[in-house]
């Protein structure tokens, strides 16, 4: 994709937040033999003077004015969630290959024009899923996929916890929400348990509950199906008071599995060894129903010490930086040598699509119509 096949990656990040500092920044300045940060933007004056002293960037105000500027490779687009679309495709425009935090749209013709920017100049565009590499779900994945659970035919995760919001992305006008916000994690690894077979039915409900003045959704359930798919539910809810039992369920023809971040445990059966039956006849036999002693065999799965002592971020599920590392590591590759990426641009098409087609069935009242930065919302 450019001529940085041994070079230091130059790099220019956009707010210094959460996760522009918290995430991105924290992993790509112990990167130095892969990135260097070179350039920082952000409104906050302490933020650039953090920038300078550690990591020795220029810096800058406004993210135009560094993309003007210029003199970097990679842009990180980590400015709140409206800024996403616009800055992604100035930068695409200005010669930079582009990583983009999610949400990285609103709707499908907004993801449409960043992926049409990219295709026009050429430069990389590169959506942030940093969750798909948790170690926990790339277990699932390699679980799921090896077969012996049979055939998946159920899957339920549930995202959240009891937390009171009151910030900017409580606000539908600053795409916040529980679907725009912890939706892009929920989703991408949704789909990927779904699968590629087929396009799902969509079904969602979500409401605004807060009490706190935000008007996005603070409680959202979806439900993904098809003929030839699992059924794969998703709940993100800022009220759970009490866990709903394990973050993942996973329902299986020959076995099953459940678990969170932290551990794993699922149990299958080999169809060979188990009783052979035949079918009965007759209502009943001995007035009892069918059963049976199946040989299950039951694993169970830790996360590996030295990643779960590590560094994590994350307020919804400990995300372990080992997901960053296993992100950049692939989006070097792929500025360096046109390695393919691990995310896909179709594959978060699709979870854009689900996001709009869930924010169709449930038109929410708005209560601002803007929000003004250090001022906060204007009111309908």
């Amino acid at each position: 994709m450019s001529n940085l096949s041994e070079k230091i990656i130059r790099v220019g990040i956009a707010g210094q937040g959460r996760s522009g500092y918290g995430i991105h920044a924290n992993w790509l300045k112990k990167a130095g033999d892969l990135y260097q940060i070179t350039a920082v933007a952000d409104q906050l004056q302490e933020r650039r003077n953090d920038a300078e002293k550690e990591f020795g960037a220029k810096t800058y105000s406004d993210w135009r004015e560094l993309v003007k500027a210029g003199g970097f490779d990679l842009f990180i687009n980590a400015l709140p969630s409206p800024l996403h679309v616009t800055a992604t495709i100035e930068a695409l425009e200005a010669g930079c290959h582009v990583v983009c935090e999610k949400p990285m749209a609103a709707n499908i013709a907004d993801f449409d024009l960043m992926v049409a920017a990219s295709e026009k100049t050429g430069k990389m565009l590169a959506p942030f899923q940093n969750n798909r590499f948790q170690p926990f779900f790339q277990k699932i994945l390699e679980i799921a996929r090896s077969g012996v659970l049979g055939e998946i035919i159920y899957v339920r995760s549930s995202w959240g916890n009891y937390a009171r919001r009151w910030d900017w992305q409580t606000i539908q006008c600053n795409m916040g929400g529980a679907l725009f916000n912890t939706g892009p994690h929920a989703l991408d690894q949704a789909l990927m348990l779904f699968g590629d077979k087929e396009t799902p039915s969509v079904f969602c409900k979500m409401a605004c509950h807060n009490e706190m003045g935000g008007d996005a959704d603070d409680i959202c359930a979806v439900t993904l199906s098809g003929k030839k798919s699992p059924q794969v539910e998703v709940l993100i809810s800022g009220y759970l008071a009490y866990p709903q039992g394990d973050m993942y369920s996973i329902s299986g023809t020959r076995g099953g599995l459940k678990g969170n971040p932290n551990s794993l445990t699922w149990k299958y059966y080999d169809k060979d060894q188990a009783p052979k039956q035949d079918f009965w006849k007759t209502w009943s036999e001995k007035r009892q129903y069918t059963s049976e002693k199946l040989p299950w065999i039951e694993n169970h799965w830790e996360i590996p010490a030295e990643i779960a002592h590590g560094n994590k971020s994350g307020y919804t599920i400990p995300s372990y930086e080992i997901a960053v590392k296993t992100f950049y590591d692939n989006i070097a590759s792929a500025i360096r040598d046109g390695s393919e990426l691990l995310i896909t641009i179709p594959q978060v098409r699709r979870q854009i699509a689900v996001i709009e087609e869930c924010h169709r069935q449930n038109p929410l009242p708005h209560k601002y119509k803007e929000w003004v930065p250090g001022k906060g919302g204007v009111e309908i």
